[in-house]
């Protein structure tokens, strides 16, 4: 009896095997890199300082004018004043702006 219960512990393991597999690579292809994209945009934006050239997510151009904890004053070409929360900056079109 303790033969056939070992005999057949390999199988079921097997049978687990590539959902486990699926998990592993859903991890190291999918929320790994996220994470990493988070942690990014969040340091980007703590770094962020008056006079920096910025593009929103909606894609308005400026620089940033005054800030506080949350929001960011962006000046547009114009010379117009927009209140944007500090999210809404794009990390990705921004950084090609400041080198």
């Amino acid at each position: 009896m303790l033969n056939f219960v070992l005999l057949q512990l390999p199988s079921e393991v097997m049978n687990f095997l590539p959902m486990i597999l699926i998990v592993v690579v859903f991890y190291f292809f999918m929320i790994r890199p996220q994470m990493k994209k988070a942690k990014d945009h969040k340091k980007f934006i703590a770094e962020l300082k008056k006079g920096d050239k910025i593009i929103t997510t909606a894609g308005i151009h400026g620089r940033i004018a005054d800030m506080n904890e949350t929001t960011i004053l962006v000046e547009t070409e114009g010379g117009g004043k927009i209140r944007f929360d500090k999210a809404a900056v794009s990390l990705d079109s921004s950084k090609t702006l400041n080198g």
